[in-house]
Order: C-alpha cells, then sequence, then structure tokens
C-alpha cells in the first residue's frame, strides 16, 4: 500500500507552472482559506504565461496577498468572494469583484448542489502521512468541501504545514496535481487590544460561567476575550477559528473540554489563524479537532453544546437591535461568516448565551456605533429577533424578550455617552420611549462598576449588589408592588398605591457624578429580581449625603440594610462626603437599629414622629 500511494504521488507531482496551465479559459477556481493560502499556486496563477483568461475566483477569507484582484490582471479573473478580507475589500467596492453575503454553513451547499460548479481547486496541504492521506493543516472549512465537489483538484505540498487530525485528510487519489513548496506558511497576529476591547473583553468574560463551550469569532474582541478566562473553569471550545492565544488556556487546564456535551476532550474548530508556535503546537496534536464548516457551524450542532457562548462583533446596531456585521454603509466590509450560525445555535443551546460585541464609537470617537438607525445601505445581519447579548466598552445590554423601548434605554445605557442623549431623543420623536424619558449630561454619566460586589446575608445567602441603572425601571417597579403598606409608609413617608414609570424613573436614572443608588439583587429562573435598594443624595452646600432605603417584606431584617449602608457610606467616603443624614420614622425599628449598629457615632433628633439621623464617616464609635 505505502509503494502504492507513493508511486501515484511520484506520478502526480509537477511544477507549479505544468499545474496551472490545467485550467482552462472561463474556469471557476477555488482558492484556499486563511493563512492556508496556497502562496506558490496563486503566484503562478497570476503569471501571463499560463493563458488563463475571463476565469472566476472563489474564496472565503484569505489572508497575505490576493494579486488576482489588481486591475491589470482584470482580463483574466474577476474574484468572487463569501468574506471580504483587506486584500480585496478595495477591488471589490471599485467593482472588480463581486461578494456573496452567505453563511458559512451554507457554502458548502452550493459546491454539492452545483450552483456554484467548480472546475479547479487550489488547496494547501501537509506531506502524506504514512496512509498516503493529506493534512489540510490549518484550513479544513469549506476547503474540504471545494475539494470534493471540484474537477480538478491541485495540491501545494508543504513540509512547514502542521498535520492536524480530525477530518481533515485528503487522499492522494482525490488529487490530480501535486506541487511542492517549502514556503513559510502565512502567520497572522492579531494588533494589541486598546483600552476599549480589553474592556468589551472583560465585559464578556463575566458571562461565560464554568464549563461553557465557547466559540470566539474572527476579529480583535472575540480573540481578545480568551485573555480573560483565566479565571475559569472546564471551558469547552467549539469555534469557526482560534488563534495563539487558546495556547496557555490549555496548558493551564483551563480549556479541556471535560464538560462539553460533544466531541468532549477535544478543542473543535474549521481552521486557525495565528504564528508559527500555534502551528507548531496543533501538529500532530490530538486535542484539536478540525472539521468542515458543514459540521462545526452547523446550528444544530452548535445548539447541542450546553452553555454553548458564542461571541461575534458587529459594525453597527440600532437603537431596536438590528446588527449589521458586513457593511459601512452602501461599502461590504465584511461578510456573514459564521455570526449568524453561531448566533442562532447559542441561541437554541440549553443555557446557552449568544453574544455580540462592538466598541461604542468609530473614527477616533466622532460617531456612534449604536445609532438611532442604520446608515443607509447597511444590511442586516441579525435580525432583531434574534439579538440577545450586546455588549460594549460600557456594560452589558440583554435584549432577549424586550419590547422596543425597553431595547431603546438598554442599548443607550450602553453608548458612549457622548451620544445617549441623541438615541434617547430620537426615540422620543419615533414614540419608542416615553416622552418622559430622563436624559443625563454625557459628562456626569459614567456607570460605576467598580462598585459591582458579592456579599453574604445573615443566612448564608450570596446577593449581588451593584449601582442602579436606567433599565432597572421594571425590577424595581415590581419591587415596589410587592411592598407591605407598611414597608411602603417607611420609604416614601405617605401610601402610596401605583409607581409608574415616569414616578420609578426618578430612582433609576442616576447622576452618579454626585448621587449614588445601590441594588441588591438575587437571581431566580426568570433572571434578576431587585429585592433592596439603598440611595444617596449629595448635598454640595453641607457636604452631607441623606440616604434611604427600600427592602422587600421577605428579606427584611437578614441583613440587606447593613451592606446597603456600608457600600453606600464606603462610596461617600472615598468621595471626601463629610456626613451622613437620614429620616427615618420612629416606629421603622429595623432601619433604626441599622444605624445604631453601623459602628458610626451616631446623633438624633426627634420631630414629631421622625428621627432625624446623621454621623460624621470620620468618626467611629468607641462602643
Amino acid at each position: 500500500m505505502m509503494n502504492r500511494w507513493k508511486e501515484l504521488y511520484d506520478k502526480k507531482l509537477v511544477s507549479a507552472g505544468q499545474a496551472i496551465r490545467r485550467i482552462q479559459p472561463g474556469a471557476r477556481i477555488f482558492i484556499g482559506t486563511g493563512c492556508g493560502q496556497p502562496q506558490l499556486l496563486v503566484d503562478e496563477l497570476v503569471k501571463s504565461s499560463n493563458g488563463i483568461v475571463d476565469a472566476e475566483i472563489y474564496h472565503l477569507l484569505t489572508h497575505g496577498v490576493a494579486p488576482y484582484i489588481a486591475e491589470q490582471y482584470g482580463s483574466k479573473f474577476r474574484t468572487c468572494s463569501f468574506f471580504l478580507a483587506p486584500n480585496v475589500r478595495d477591488g471589490i467596492a471599485v467593482g472588480r469583484g463581486d461578494y456573496v453575503p452567505i453563511c458559512i454553513s451554507d457554502i458548502p451547499t452550493l459546491f454539492k448542489t452545483g450552483k456554484i460548479p467548480l472546475d479547479v481547486a487550489l488547496i494547501q496541504t501537509s506531506p502524506p502521512d504514512r496512509h498516503g492521506n493529506l493534512s489540510l493543516g490549518i484550513s479544513v472549512d469549506i476547503v474540504k468541501s471545494a475539494i470534493e465537489n471540484s474537477l480538478i483538484v491541485i495540491a501545494e505540498v508543504n513540509e512547514k504545514m502542521p498535520r492536524t487530525l480530525g477530518d481533515s485528510f485528503v487522499s492522494i487519489e482525490m488529487v490530480d496535481a501535486i506541487v511542492e513548496s517549502d514556503r513559510d506558511i502565512l502567520e497572522y497576529n492579531l494588533p494589541e487590544p486598546d483600552e476599549a476591547v480589553d474592556a468589551i473583553a472583560k465585559n464578556i468574560a463575566t458571562l461565560i460561567e464554568d464549563g461553557s463551550t465557547v466559540e470566539v469569532g474572527i476579529g480583535n474582541i472575540p480573540q481578545a476575550v480568551l485573555k480573560y478566562l483565566g479565571d475559569k473553569h472546564d471551558i469547552g471550545i467549539h469555534t469557526e477559528m482560534f488563534n495563539d492565544a487558546i495556547i496557555p488556556l490549555i496548558e493551564s487546564g483551563v480549556v479541556n473540554g471535560s464538560r462539553k456535551t460533544i466531541n468532549r476532550g477535544k478543542v473543535t474548530a474549521s481552521f486557525c489563524y495565528g504564528s508559527r508556535k500555534l502551528y507548531d503546537y496543533i501538529h500532530e496534536n490530538s486535542f484539536f479537532e478540525f472539521r468542515p464548516s458543514e459540521y462545526v457551524n452547523d446550528p444544530f450542532i452548535i445548539s447541542q453544546h450546553n452553555k454553548m457562548v458564542a461571541v461575534n462583533v458587529a459594525l453597527e446596531i440600532d437603537m431596536t437591535g438590528q446588527v449589521c456585521s458586513d457593511s459601512i454603509g452602501y461599502n461590504f466590509y465584511s461578510g456573514f461568516g459564521g455570526q449568524l450560525d453561531f448566533n442562532r445555535g447559542a441561541s437554541r443551546a440549553k443555557e446557552g448565551k449568544a453574544i455580540i460585541a462592538l466598541q461604542s464609537t468609530a473614527k477616533n470617537g466622532t460617531i456612534s456605533r449604536i445609532v438611532p438607525k442604520l446608515t443607509e445601505g447597511a444590511g442586516v445581519v441579525v435580525p432583531r429577533s434574534d439579538v440577545r447579548y450586546v455588549v460594549t466598552e460600557y456594560g452589558i445590554a440583554d435584549l432577549f424578550g424586550k419590547n422596543i423601548r425597553e431595547r431603546v434605554v438598554a442599548l443607550a445605557e450602553i453608548a458612549h455617552p457622548d451620544f445617549r442623549n441623541e438615541i434617547l431623543k430620537e426615540a422620543k420623536e419615533k414614540k419608542y420611549v416615553f416622552i418622559h424619558q430622563k436624559e443625563l449630561p454625557a459628562e456626569t454619566f459614567r456607570y460605576p462598576k467598580e462598585y459591582v460586589m458579592h456579599k453574604a446575608i445573615a443566612d448564608g445567602t450570596k446577593l449581588l449588589f451593584r449601582p442602579v441603572k436606567p433599565t432597572d425601571d421594571k425590577l424595581l417597579r415590581d419591587m415596589c408592588y410587592d411592598l407591605s403598606e407598611k414597608s411602603i409608609s417607611f420609604r416614601f413617608f405617605q401610601s402610596v398605591r401605583s409607581f409608574p414609570h415616569k414616578f420609578i424613573q426618578e430612582f433609576t436614572a442616576i447622576d452618579y457624578s454626585k448621587d449614588m443608588a445601590i441594588a441588591a439583587l438575587v437571581q431566580d429562573t426568570g433572571g434578576e429580581q431587585i429585592i433592596g435598594a439603598g440611595y444617596y443624595y449629595f448635598n454640595p452646600a453641607t457636604n452631607r449625603a441623606e440616604v434611604s432605603f427600600l427592602v422587600r417584606d421577605d428579606w427584611q431584617a437578614k441583613g440587606i440594610g447593613t451592606h446597603l449602608l456600608e457600600i453606600l457610606t464606603e462610596i461617600a467616603k472615598k468621595r471626601g462626603i463629610a456626613g451622613i443624614e437620614a429620616s427615618v420614622l420612629s416606629n421603622n425599628v429595623h432601619m433604626l437599629s441599622v444605624f445604631y449598629n453601623s459602628g458610626y457615632k451616631i446623633s438624633t433628633k426627634r420631630e414629631d414622629e421622625v428621627y432625624e439621623i446623621s454621623y460624621d464617616i470620620r468618626e467611629k464609635s468607641k462602643g
């Protein structure tokens, strides 16, 4: 058998020029993906001596040079791309090529059904193994389908291509011509993330739980997420692509795939982009399983992973949640890629999370990426119905099940502060939000995420304490309607029977530059519930802050009020506020005890049925 494949290999071995001369005028030519692009064959392809004219070139994302789209080769080639990389973007923009908007999972069907009949596939592989099989190495994706459905397959066999395992092999029998190469495999190093990308990656990492299976799509933001998974456990990977950032996670044991629902104990991917270090790491490494896109990107396969998390990027998103990812206005910029595949797969997975990430601004902060309406010509890649989480450097918006009004407020909340009121003003004109929806000056609104924390109360329950957000209006309203008449009178000093939005938003739209509001939350099957809230309002004339509290009746006397007072006092202290004041009804014994047991030297003054309480933050009681 070995002699047979060696004889066959030698018989098919030709020069690059001889191989390319097999291509006829008008041929449809497929070129291998990413860093796996067959460089020697591409160089030979554009030579004038080969007689190729009026050919069509099909490819996904390619790295390195793309000479075939140059103006000088206009009579020889027309490029047709399923995803626009930088090397073809400008050429297609000026009309020298075409763009096919399509999900990666669907591309193999085009080849198999003959919707796009391929005449030639130019690929790059590793040398044959002892069975005579060539590995597609770092690029399996749609390459395997192209091979299976092309009339002629020309392989650039490169000794520097790693031999990857999985469904990544092609027998020599399937190849019509072999060209040997010793060129360095193309490498790709992501640029160092800036402050905004880092902040987005950190926000996304908070959504990834232990035992999750993660997909990180193309782009700086998804790949940066891997840097912030170091404190996670038993992470699995099922992704169309990955880069060098995966190596330390594997070596530290963070990524082990032990809790993956399928393909357990394996990193499943269809291609990778990275350095020589990565290529050496994956060479004959059984921990990696490379499979074609029709498997990796199949939403049904993706959805079988419990806690599947898909992370992809957008160029622009409108205030209702429509996501544009492939164009900037009328100019096509990238492609659908695997975004919709993984978004839908993750959304349907048990405890799955589909995440769309984007920086809040572009062009050095001069334009917002979260906009009242998409730029003219911009196309929708993910419809508003399919969008779940949206993440920027300013926070996380969970849009699932939200109405248009709630979506607008949630997206405005994570937009850049300079553009939030612009979004709200437009939404008011469209009657998407209440006309009384509060706006805050951009310079005063910065969500103080440094005050997000977990604390255990008296019975051992661990609660989330965080600053209140404008989007908490429904949660706070629900809590207020759960309060007893007695608790309502303790807080508002009168009977309050209704809590409409105009009333509630006074307690959710906070000017954090001077005031503070902290909510205590518990998680249940329906999501978060606010069970307590504490506020302080700063009086610059006295340099003191007036505090007030609400705790749901079934959670009272468990230490929530104590925690809220401690947190508010500590924040006030950091901000240089001198003291705390409060008005408490004389029969509100629980709240009075919170102050008297606070550890501060309390001053009280009774006026009718109200105690006026105050303390100096710098004065701790000696008792």
